[in-house]
């Protein structure tokens, strides 16, 4: 039996709890998951095998910059002319700098977002690169003003809140973010290339002693500056409808919103943006009539909000700095890229290039 997508056979009770077990702990040993699981840890590392085979899930590890006050986050918008969408949707995916690509259901527009080391850096994306992609009609740009929810904070296996979700919840603020060196960074990296390396491993590859490595990875990973989890799509999970959505929200009921924004389990990503809607976010649904419950609640529950936008994700191209590989996405497989341990700007002269291919499909 498999999912509807045709890519990933259905997930059984055993598959959910090792998913449940490495997204609260992604190094949690296999023989502890197996305990749980009531399975020998063989059956828990073939299942997790099969699993990340199909792209759809798996390890990712990178340090946050806006939580470390590095480089500029932009929400970035890009109206296509028609024809053009999978082609620029794909040209953006392949660039480095870019976290997510996705295109959404309302104007012939991708959206993406991108870090910058500076504005100037983010002035030449948009109008030396983006800008000058054939079939882009129109560029629009939003600076992300404050991180609020990520990925990581979305627990659909979970009832209890993540820290971060539960201090946004509250109106407090998030501690003060911990100081990150080349060793941290040098540490990350690694995880990135496989985020259950063991520690004596990583004390070899790192040329430092065991203690120092299991040290730093503890001081990171209690932090929320790491981001060191397993992720799913959430289609995988059963949430195979994402929405976007904008909020336009007066600034004397903005952070009344936020909390109650925060309190809601759907909501996957949220971030106060430049511009006439100042709310970002991302939610995760069942189905449309889950969506439209969603909205119809919890949008109408809020006091200041003078205008809403609401659009369904038709494709994701890349997520988490990951591109995507799912179902509809044969030719992004060459597309690729690593993330820069530091955002970097893209010279002013770099192409933006993508090779021909066949139009998107509705997912």
């Amino acid at each position: 039996m498999t999912d509807p997508t045709g890519s990933l056979p259905a997930l059984d009770a055993v598959d959910h709890t090792i998913l449940r077990a490495l997204h609260r702990n992604p190094r949690a040993p296999f023989a502890e998951i197996g305990a749980t699981a009531g399975v020998h840890e063989r059956t828990v590392a073939r299942r997790l095998e099969r699993l990340t085979s199909t792209g759809r899930v798996r390890f990712t590890a990178a340090l946050t910059p806006e939580y470390q006050g590095e480089g500029v986050t932009a929400e970035i918008a890009v109206r296509c002319a028609p024809g053009r969408v999978h082609e620029t949707a794909l040209a953006l995916a392949r660039r480095a700098d870019a976290r997510s690509v996705e295109v959404a259901t309302g104007d012939l527009e991708v959206y993406a977002e991108f870090t910058t080391p500076d504005h100037d850096a983010l002035l030449t994306l948009i109008d030396s690169a983006i800008g000058r992609l054939d079939g882009v009609v129109d560029v629009r740009s939003q600076v992300v003003l404050r991180l609020l929810l990520t990925a990581s904070d979305w627990a659909p296996y979970d009832d209890r809140p993540t820290d971060v979700r539960r201090r946004v919840r509250e109106g407090r603020p998030l501690p003060a973010a911990p100081a990150v060196d080349e060793l941290d960074r040098r540490l990350v990296a690694l995880l990135g290339t496989d985020a259950r390396m063991s520690t004596t491993r990583l004390a070899q590859r790192l040329q430092v002693g065991e203690t120092t490595a299991r040290r730093r990875l503890a001081r990171l990973m209690a932090s929320h500056v790491l981001h060191l989890r397993l992720h799913a799509d959430p289609a995988v999970l059963g949430y195979p409808l994402e929405a976007r959505f904008r909020l336009a929200v007066t600034p004397s009921r903005l952070e009344a919103a936020v909390r109650l924004l925060a309190a809601e389990p759907a909501i996957r990503h949220l971030v106060l943006t430049t511009g006439t809607s100042n709310i970002l976010g991302y939610a995760s649904h069942r189905d449309t009539v889950d969506l439209h419950a969603f909205a119809t609640r919890v949008f109408s529950g809020l006091d200041g909000v003078t205008a809403t936008e609401t659009a369904v994700l038709m494709r994701t191209y890349k997520r988490a700095n990951v591109v995507e590989a799912g179902p509809g996405h044969p030719s992004l497989a060459a597309a690729q890229s690593v993330p820069p341990a530091v955002p970097q700007a893209a010279p002013p002269s770099a192409p933006l290039s993508a090779s021909p291919s066949p139009p998107p499909r509705t997912v």
